[in-house]
Order: structure tokens, then sequence, then C-alpha cells
């Protein structure tokens, strides 16, 4: 089993290991009570009931971001409290990213911050959503509003999992690793042009850099921005198409909008910003938005967790692996970047 270690509030560990159910076992043997928390899609996938037992429940949710509601998460406290989940029992996350923040905010908020494992089933999850601690639930006003730094015990990845993805969220997925590679590591954007041979390698190195950023900067004082990176307007995106489309796709469009924006702001070369069109692009992913859109997207995203008072705060890169914070753009880049990704 390969490691990397993670340090937060605590330190953890990501593991990469071959069989999860091994991995589950010693959890369950390590609490009296276990509570599992994963979308009802994966329960048969690959069956979710054979974990059940006399110290561990197996509870069904919705589908992505439709869990990841204060109304559902009034449902999963209930649960605990039916369960007697106590201190010294846990909450195990098995799923995609929505489901991880889910899990992780049930358990920081039960009883104050119990333990939690993530299990992260889908590609995104694996590379980004399931490290670094940040648990949340969605308000009407944006997602992820809600929320707590509430470090898991550990991270386990079994690429096994891929294999329960569809071909959508697997390019999904992929939106995540472009990103890595364009804040941080230009091997990634290489290797991604064949993920098949590349999967093992491009999980490792896109974990890996989520890792040294969350050790750095574990409540996003600083430093931990850049890996929203595509994601103000994304998240935006998302929130205007009710969760309609992927978050790795509505990430793809910000992504290509970050790129116009720094070009736009003066900093990147439009040869960088064709990259993240012509690579995203190749997995099928939306590069493009509705231009009547921009009035509700500004509005949404001056909600965003970045912004300051009145003011929009972007993250952009000013080459591969260079990331930069845009704190001064006016409303005429936005509108001029914004622009450019019209359809």
């Amino acid at each position: 089993m390969q490691t990397i270690s993670v340090r937060a509030e605590r330190e953890y560990d990501i593991c990469f290991v071959e069989n999860w159910r091994l991995q589950f076992a010693e959890i369950a043997r390590s609490h009296e009570k276990v509570l599992v928390i994963t979308p009802s899609e994966l329960v048969t996938k690959i069956d979710l009931q054979s974990l059940k037992s006399s110290g561990v429940q197996v509870i069904e949710t919705p589908a992505g971001e439709s869990a990841k509601s204060p109304e559902y998460l009034l449902e999963l406290w209930k649960v605990c409290g039916d369960f007697g989940l106590t201190r010294s029992d846990a909450i195990v996350g098995i799923g995609g990213g929505a489901t991880t923040d889910l899990a992780g905010f049930v358990a920081a908020t039960w009883l104050r911050g119990i333990s939690w494992y993530a299990f992260p089933t889908s590609l995104a999850g694996m590379v980004d959503a399931a490290i670094g601690g940040k648990t949340g639930v969605n308000s009407s006003h944006g997602k992820n509003l809600v929320g707590a730094f509430h470090s898991p015990e550990s991270v386990i990845i079994d690429q096994v999992f891929l294999k329960t993805l569809s071909i959508r969220d697997f390019n999904a997925g992929m939106a995540e690793i472009i990103k890595a590679g364009f804040i941080d590591n230009p091997k990634i954007l290489d290797l991604a042009k064949n993920p098949a041979e590349n999967i093992g390698e491009l999980i490792w190195l896109s974990a890996d850099m989520k890792a040294r950023v969350v050790s750095q900067d574990f409540r996003e004082s600083k430093v931990r921005e850049i890996l929203n990176y595509g994601h103000t307007l994304g998240h935006a995106i998302e929130k205007l198409e009710n969760y309609k489309l992927r978050h790795g796709e509505a990430v793809s469009i910000g992504l290509v909008f970050a790129a116009e924006l720094s070009n736009v702001a003066g900093h990147l070369d439009q040869d960088i910003v064709k990259q993240h069109r012509t690579l995203l692009s190749d997995f099928g992913l939306p590069i493009t938005y509705e231009k009547s859109a921009l009035p509700k997207l500004l509005e949404l995203m001056a909600s965003d967790k970045k912004s300051r008072g009145n003011t929009l705060r972007f993250i952009g890169i000013s080459d591969i692996a260079k990331p930069i914070w845009l704190e001064q753009v006016t409303s005429d880049q936005i509108a001029v970047a914004y622009e450019r990704i019209s359809v």
C-alpha cells in the first residue's frame, strides 16, 4: 500500500489500495458502530449491502448534489441519533465528491465532531473532493456555503471504483486533473493526453498536489485558494443549472474563462488559453456558455467564498504551474473574457 501524507489539524494518509474492503473491515473492527453514507446507485453496483452487520448501518442517499441539502442533512442527523452514534464511533462516506462532502459534514457536526473516513469512488473525488478536509452542504444561495473544515482519518483510493463510472463521469473528473496540471505540474497535462495508460500516475500526481497545498494552508487563508482555479465561475454555473451539469463540466467552462481572464488582464499568453480549450475539448467537456447568463452569473459569483465585500476575486495563471490572484479585475475585463466563451 502506497500513501501520501496530509498535514492539517491532524496528520492523515491518502492510501492507495487494491482491495478497499480490507480497509473497511479494519475500520469496522476499530469502532463499535459505523454509519456508511452512500448514494443508492452504488449500493447494487458494488454490493454495499454486504457491509451491513450489527455494528454497521448503510444509509442510501439521493445521487449527486441533491443529497447536499439542509433538509436531507436533518434526516441524517436523525439517523445518527437513532443509531446511537457516539464520539468513539465513525462515519464512512463511499461515493463521489458530493457524498464525501456530505459524510464529512455530518461527522463534523454530530457531537461537535466524530471520526470519518472517505472512500471516493469518482475520479474527481479521488484527486480532489475527498482530500483536504473541506466538508459541506449547499444553500439556496450557492454551493458549499454551509460547511466546516474537518479532516478524515484517512482517504482510501481503490481504482476498482472507476469501473462504476460512465464515460461522462470519468471525463468530468478529468477536468480536475487538468486543473492540477495547469496550476502545478505540466507533466500532468502530457499524461492526460493518454489517460487510459496513465490513470494511476495521474491520480497520484493530482492527489499529491492537493496534499501539498492543503498541508501548507489547511483553512484556505491564501495558498489553498489556487485549488479554486476555474471554480468561481464553475460553481456559479452549477447553481444556475440546478446541478444538472457535472461538477467537472461546469469547472471546464470555468477553467477556460479563468484562462481568458488571465489573458485579458495581461498575464497569460493566448497559446496557453488555446491549450485549455484543446485539452478539455478532447474529453468532450463544455468550454462555452450562454451569453445572456452573465448578469445572473455575476450575482451568483458575488456569494463565492473568495469574494471580499463587493469585489470579485479570481484565481488565474501567468504560465503553466504559475497561479496568480486576480484581485483587481474590472467589470469590463470580466465582460470581455466572458464574451470569448459565450455562445
